[in-house]
């Protein structure tokens, strides 16, 4: 995750969710601006004394919360807050960023228009970035094992959307499976042209990101 992030001495680097610190302790050996962010406080206190000595400066804070600033951000998400994580990005500026998701999240992230997985999260996220899976990560790598698989994901800004649209795309596609007509009108948004029989969920990422504008 530390060499796909490829970090550079003058870069302002982030990582939410510290856990131990064993991360953290590789990125700080980057001679680069680090700043942590960890809601744990057991977890805070053993970041801090694996980073002792270092520049990097760890907080008792949750990240989304804060408007840190940042040129790459490294981290390895508790999978509970992935869509959080996925919508407050859309709206950060920033460089590039290296995180580890849960595998069908990922799946989810990246499924197509019409596929039984593409959501609200992913059409905010195909508008918003560019995302690679640099690798796979078996569950018997972590301890204790989750029951679930993981994958190393690169983000890189493609465009930035607000909150309000963000939040707009999240009830379109809370209708998802209604015809897109009858949604916008329910819920107040213009439509320069009729869709026809379309559903929500036909709609591609650009046309989701037009009509929300």
């Amino acid at each position: 995750m530390v060499a796909s992030a490829q970090i550079l001495p003058s870069d302002r680097i982030i990582e939410i969710g510290t856990g131990r610190g064993v991360l953290t302790r590789e990125l700080a050996d980057k001679g680069a601006s680090l700043a942590g962010y960890e809601v744990d406080r057991q977890n805070f206190a053993e970041t801090t004394e694996a980073v002792r000595g270092t520049k990097a400066r760890i907080y008792l804070a949750n990240a989304f919360r804060e408007s840190p600033e940042f040129d790459v951000l490294v981290s390895s998400l508790p999978y509970s807050q992935s869509a959080i994580f996925v919508e407050w990005l859309s709206g950060i500026g920033f460089n590039r960023a290296v995180v580890l998701l849960q595998e069908d999240f990922v799946e989810k992230l990246l499924s197509p228009p019409g596929e039984r997985g593409y959501r609200g999260i992913s059409a905010l996220a195909q508008i918003s970035f560019d995302i690679k899976v640099l690798g796979r990560v078996d569950r018997q790598s972590f301890s204790p094992r989750p029951k679930v698989n993981s994958a190393i994901v690169s983000f890189t800004p493609k465009l930035r959307v607000s909150k309000a649209e963000a939040s707009t795309i999240m009830r379109l596609f809370s209708l998802r499976r209604r015809q897109i007509d009858s949604v916008l009108a329910e819920l107040g948004m213009r439509r320069r042209r009729s869709y026809g029989d379309r559903r929500v969920y036909s709609l591609l990422p650009e046309e989701v990101h037009e009509l929300c504008q």
